[in-house]
């Protein structure tokens, strides 16, 4: 039986960052829910399946296979047993996740694959609905948020530390767009499960927020 730790929030909120910092520094397994849900996205985007087409995703779904291997401390996405890591992480797909995410079939699929994770292993597990809907169970629930100027300040200095181009007020409205679908959706809504711990990193470090969890641990152990 593992110990699980959920960290759910919004886009842009540093879930992913620090949960992979929290599995390395307590030796669990991290396991990266939306990256299964971007390489499922990719897979509708090879297949020419339209996003907007709730059957033809549900459809198509059942022939896609999304694993997760560790290999040398890295997690690797692997869909239909390819390396997919270096290709989910587009704007494209990450915009096609978002819709896609939503279709009930295809939710189903991922989440029966993260709850054997959760069962079999120690992890951390970061999401939208990890805490209420993939480990209803888990010992420590984090809702991990920061107002969405701060999150599109940083996803605009992401863009351009890879010298990419990025407008700071279209990243913002994306991201309140993100939000309101990902809140709204009927289909295991972004909420804050009842018994999960409130982390706002608006005005913290990436150090402050991750010694602030470990303390959160350290008190449930």
């Amino acid at each position: 039986m593992g110990y699980d730790i959920a960290i759910d929030g919004p886009a842009g909120a540093g879930k992913s960052t620090i949960a992979k910092m929290i599995a390395e520094k307590k030796g669990m397994i991290y396991v990266d829910t939306g990256a299964m849900y971007r390489a499922m996205a990719l897979y509708m985007i090879r297949k020419g399946v339209d996003i907007d087409d709730p059957d033809r995703i549900a459809e198509a779904c059942q022939d896609a296979e999304i694993t997760i291997n560790h290999e040398d401390g890295v997690q690797c996405v692997f869909l239909n047993g390819e390396n997919v890591n270096d290709l989910i992480r587009t704007e494209e797909v990450s915009k096609a996740a978002s819709k896609t995410s939503v279709v009930p079939e295809l939710r189903k699929k991922l989440v029966s694959l993260q709850q054997e994770l959760g069962l079999m292993k120690d992890v951390v597990m970061d999401g939208r609905d990890i805490g209420t809907k993939v480990l209803p169970n888990a010992e420590l629930k984090i809702y991990l948020t920061a107002s969405a100027r701060v999150r599109a300040r940083r996803r605009y200095g992401e863009f351009l530390s890879k010298g990419e181009s990025a407008n700071l007020a279209e990243i913002e409205k994306e991201i309140k767009e993100r939000d309101h679908r990902d809140m709204t959706r009927a289909e295991s809504p972004l909420v804050q499960a009842e018994d999960a711990i409130l982390v706002d990193t608006s005005e913290m470090t990436i150090e402050q927020v991750v010694d602030k969890i470990l303390s959160l641990i350290d008190a449930k152990l």
